[in-house]
Formats: structure tokens, C-alpha cells, sequence
């Protein structure tokens, strides 16, 4: 959803520098790459490994959400380029769809809402609603399930290693459009296919033979 769907990876990384100033807190401009597609406790988990137990990771937690709901009541939710486009394609093609996402399933039905993505979309598994947030698989799988599709029978769209990653591990194919940060080796390994922008991953869907 975030950094796929919605251009709103940019608005979290300034929520993190928003809260952190809020609570006169020290925070490492580089740390919000690393926070990019997981869920609330493998956050929590990086950034007590990156300032330390003392940090008061809760409190700037909290922050953040405040933070971030501020941004975007101020400047609004923006798609990405490609989305109706997808979404359009999707729809005459009769192909069905879910949104896997780290963020909470409450979350994320009211930003898709917003959007007017919510009612377009056949299933949504949010992060609170599994034991092991991305890159274990275990959303990618549980999305499938709700659309009553093997996983193997699965294209997923992500930005995130930790998405590209999890989608691997479920046994699906990935489509890696980088948003704040390029794949990594890790990620490349597998070889997935990289491409610039929604049109792009398109353009290759309506290729595949059906």
C-alpha cells in the first residue's frame, strides 16, 4: 500500500524527524529507509537497536502517529502514477486483488477509503492482523487465502525489500517498483522483475498471456 499505491513514504520519513523534534529527541535521518515496509514491532525492534534500550522508542512512537496523521490531514493522500490505470485494468480483466500491508488493518481500510481504493479491492490483511510481520510471508499467504488463490498463482507489487522478500518466501512471483530506495542485493538475488514506475509493472501484466 505505502510506497506502492499511496506516495506516502516521503510523509513518514518526516513524521519520524517531526515527532523526534516534538520530544527533543536525537533520531538518525537514515534510519527511516530501514523502516520502510515493516510492521509496528519490527519498527520498535530497529530503532531500539539503533539508539539504544534508553531511547524512548515508545514515546517517539506515539509521536510518529501523530505526526504522520497531521501531514496528511494537512496535505492529503496522493496515488501513485498507475494506479487507476491498474485498477482499471484489473477490473476489465476480472483479476482479483488484495492489499498486504504492515500497516493496521483499521489503518489502512481508512486511507484506502480515502482514496476511494477500498471498495475496489477483494480482500486486505493489515499487519496486526499476523504473528510475523514482512519479510516472512505469512501476510503475503494469508491474502491469498482470502481471495481463495494458490500462491503461486500470485503477482505482488512492492517498493519494499521487506515486501519483495516476503512475497519471495510465499512462493509468489514479485514486481520490485523501488520508491525511496533501490532493491537490495539481497532482493536482487532472486532476480525479480524491477521496474520504474505502475505503468511500467503494467504494461508487463497485460504482456503475460491469459
Amino acid at each position: 500500500m505505502d510506497g506502492t499505491l499511496l506516495d506516502t513514504e516521503p510523509l513518514a520519513a518526516r513524521a519520524w524527524s517531526d515527532a523526534a523534534a516534538a520530544l527533543g529527541l536525537a533520531f538518525d535521518p537514515e534510519l527511516p529507509v530501514r523502516l520502510i515496509g515493516r510492521g509496528f514491532a519490527d519498527c520498535r525492534a530497529l530503532i531500539v537497536e539503533h539508539h539504544g534500550d534508553d531511547y524512548p522508542t515508545d514515546r517517539l512512537m506515539s509521536g510518529w502517529h501523530a505526526a504522520y496523521d497531521a501531514i496528511v490531514e494537512r496535505e492529503g493522500l496522493v496515488l501513485k502514477p498507475g494506479v487507476e490505470a491498474l485498477f482499471d485494468w484489473l477490473d476489465a480483466e476480472g483479476i482479483a486483488r488484495a492489499v498486504a500491508t504492515s500497516t493496521r488493518r483499521a489503518r489502512a481500510l481508512a486511507k484506502l477509503d480515502k482514496v476511494a481504493l477500498g471498495a475496489r479491492l477483494h480482500a486486505l490483511v493489515g499487519g496486526d492482523e499476523v504473528e510475523r510481520g514482512k519479510p516472512a510471508p505469512d501476510i503475503f499467504l494469508a491474502a491469498a487465502l482470502r481471495l481463495g488463490v494458490a500462491p503461486s498463482g500470485c503477482v505482488v507489487l512492492e517498493d519494499s525489500d521487506a515486501g519483495a522478500l516476503g512475497a519471495i518466501a510465499a512462493g509468489m512471483t514479485p514486481i520490485v517498483i523501488p520508491d525511496l530506495k533501490p532493491p537490495s542485493a539481497e532482493v536482487l538475488r532472486s532476480n525479480p522483475l524491477v521496474v520504474a514506475s505502475l505503468h511500467e509493472a503494467l504494461a508487463h501484466l497485460a504482456a503475460l498471456p491469459r
